[in-house]
């Protein structure tokens, strides 16, 4: 007998949707993130608050409701600007698309104030020490605060993905064929809903801990050498 009643192969297909949905997502943010850290720290006022009313409008707004107002609102405003431009035929905008788009925006809020720490916890000393010994502006960023300030990320960055794994389940909500959406409809077929929640809560569990074990990797690789006092 089948565990999952057949569902086998749907399933994994939706675990490895769920998978690329989170590994794309994680990518954009980063970005997002590192672009926000330094214009926080960039020294301009009006770029300043402007990220800051970003990542306090993502702080303040249940994922949910981003997730439907990106999807739903974002057709309409999509379309409604290829109206005026004369373009007639109805955008029709993926699940997966607005998925991505939804997810890498909230996080890439948590990864601006991530990196922006990070970014603050390298010593001073350490860049007019980079600037004494000839380097330009480029070479400090790139030679001592990037790779220092990755370090000190790790810790946030990591909640940062675990958090961010568990959110991508809120993409069923506007049909993506994730794990979620797969297991649901598995279960209204089989009527055992259980059976096919508890796989998936066990699927999750296993894609964190294995995340958890590579972080944990990670930290003691970035704290190689450093002595324990």
């Amino acid at each position: 007998m089948n565990i999952l009643y057949g569902y086998e192969l749907s399933i994994l297909q939706g675990t490895l949707l769920t998978l690329e949905l989170s590994i794309l997502s994680l990518l954009i943010s980063m970005i997002l993130g590192l672009l926000g850290a330094l214009g926080k720290l960039s020294g301009s006022k009006a770029l300043y608050r402007l990220i800051n009313a970003y990542t306090t409008i993502i702080r303040g707004i249940p994922e949910l409701v981003l997730m439907l107002l990106f999807y739903y609102g974002g057709q309409v405003f999509i379309n409604w600007l290829a109206e005026s431009v004369g373009y007639e035929e109805y955008i029709d905008i993926s699940p997966f698309i607005a998925g991505v788009a939804t997810i890498s925006f909230i996080y890439g809020a948590y990864m601006t104030e991530t990196f922006r720490g990070a970014f603050m916890a390298v010593p001073g000393g350490q860049l007019e020490a980079g600037v004494s010994f000839g380097m330009n502006k480029i070479q400090v960023f790139s030679r001592i605060l990037f790779p220092q300030m990755l370090k000190f990320a790790l810790p946030g960055f990591g909640n940062n993905w675990l958090v961010m794994v568990k959110a991508t389940a809120l993409v069923s909500i506007i049909g993506l064929d994730d794990m979620v959406r797969k297991a649901s409809l598995a279960a209204g077929s089989t009527n055992k809903p259980f059976t096919f929640y508890i796989a998936i809560a066990f699927i999750y569990l296993l894609i964190t801990t294995v995340s958890n074990k590579g972080l944990a990797a990670l930290e003691k690789r970035s704290n190689r050498g450093e002595r324990k006092e």
